[in-house]
């Protein structure tokens, strides 16, 4: 059978080669220019954070250790994913899983409980080991290991929830889904993709209007009352500075500083507006949410050439799309690890492994 079907020719020539035993080939023709893209993007975020930090109090380093841990993250998933395709994500789950359930504190509540200290950003990682786990039960042999695998998946799903995150949860099982559903889509990756990239862009722009009150009143208060007053406070803030500073922002890690003031009661303790694609429009200006937009559509691009099968692209786009509707919610990439995991699974999603996958 042709797992790479909907993938480029040169993919699908690929996986014939694999499918007689050979080892896979190495770069295809266009394999070094997407990746030189990628590294363009990330270079071009890098040097946008400087600009918009120059001539003021601004602090870029957070900035510039999210694209690192990125890099490295995306670096170690290429390399295990050629090396271990199947056992690199799944470890990779199960250590998640590890760290979030093993802490006899981790489900008590506590603000401090580890591993990060904030309870949606370990459901950002959970979300991602569902991916990872999915991931590997596409790269492995037999019924059992993949049920097995997918029992993971789903019970990061569960924990997700049992750390109060309904999105985060809800994201898992989107994810289990997809990755399910991703076996009858062979043909079809670009659509796949180009369905992931509607529900970020529906996500992205359905928090713009609630900042901007774009929305009907009725659809806003509902969602206000689930985003919480003081969050929505917050993206009003981030789109006024965003409107008075469009070029460069007011620099990054300084909504704080130039912010009219958090609201008086229940406001979120990090002096963010809790909105990735916002914090960027206020902090870095307009060029700063199309260099995030073309980080994403990277990922889109490179996850369609890759010549992985077509379910375990899917599956991987599935779960960074689900990271990325959070991250318009909350500011779950202020952790390095968690974007070292999304690096981590795109890089294992994006490598070609040395032997032929079943």
């Amino acid at each position: 059978m042709d797992t790479t079907a909907g993938g480029p020719p040169d993919a699908a020539q690929a996986g014939r080669d694999g499918a007689a035993g050979a080892p896979l080939p190495g770069l295809r023709p266009r394999g070094a220019a997407t990746d030189a893209a990628g590294v363009a993007v990330l270079a071009c975020c890098a040097v946008w954070a400087l600009v918009a930090a120059a001539g003021r109090p601004a602090r870029p380093e957070g900035t510039l250790l999210a694209l690192l841990a990125v890099a490295a993250g995306y670096a170690a998933g290429r390399i295990l994913g050629a090396l271990l395709p199947a056992l690199a994500p799944a470890t990779a789950a199960l250590a998640v899983l590890a760290l979030v359930l093993v802490p006899p504190s981790r489900l008590s509540a506590r603000p401090d409980a580890p591993p990060l200290g904030y309870p949606n950003a370990d459901a950002a990682l959970l979300v991602l080991a569902t991916g990872a786990a999915c991931c590997a039960a596409w790269s492995c042999s037999g019924r059992v290991r993949r049920t097995a695998l997918r029992v993971v998946g789903a019970g990061a799903a569960v924990t997700a929830l049992a750390l109060g995150s309904a999105a985060a949860f809800a994201a898992g099982i989107a994810v289990t889904l997809c990755s399910l559903a991703a076996a009858r889509m062979r043909n079809h990756r670009l659509l796949g993709l180009a369905g992931l990239a509607l529900a970020a862009t529906l996500a992205a722009g359905t928090s713009y209007a609630v900042a901007v009150d774009a929305l009907p009143a009725g659809l806003t208060e509902s969602l206000t009352g689930q985003l919480t007053q003081p969050r929505v406070q917050l993206w009003h803030e981030a789109v006024t500075l965003a409107e008075h500073h469009p070029l460069r922002g007011v620099g990054p890690e300084r909504f704080g500083d130039e912010s009219s003031g958090l609201p008086p009661s229940g406001a979120p303790s990090s002096p963010s507006p809790q909105s990735a694609p916002l914090q960027l429009a206020a902090e870095q200006g307009v060029p700063g949410v199309v260099l995030l937009v073309a980080a994403y559509g990277w990922v889109l691009c490179a996850l369609w050439r890759s010549s992985r099968p077509t379910p375990v692209v899917l599956t991987a786009g599935a779960a960074l799309t689900g990271l990325a509707m959070m991250a318009t919610v909350d500011h779950v990439l202020s952790y390095a690890v968690v974007t070292a995991g999304a690096g981590f699974l795109a890089g294992v999603a994006t490598s070609q492994p040395l032997t032929a996958e079943p």
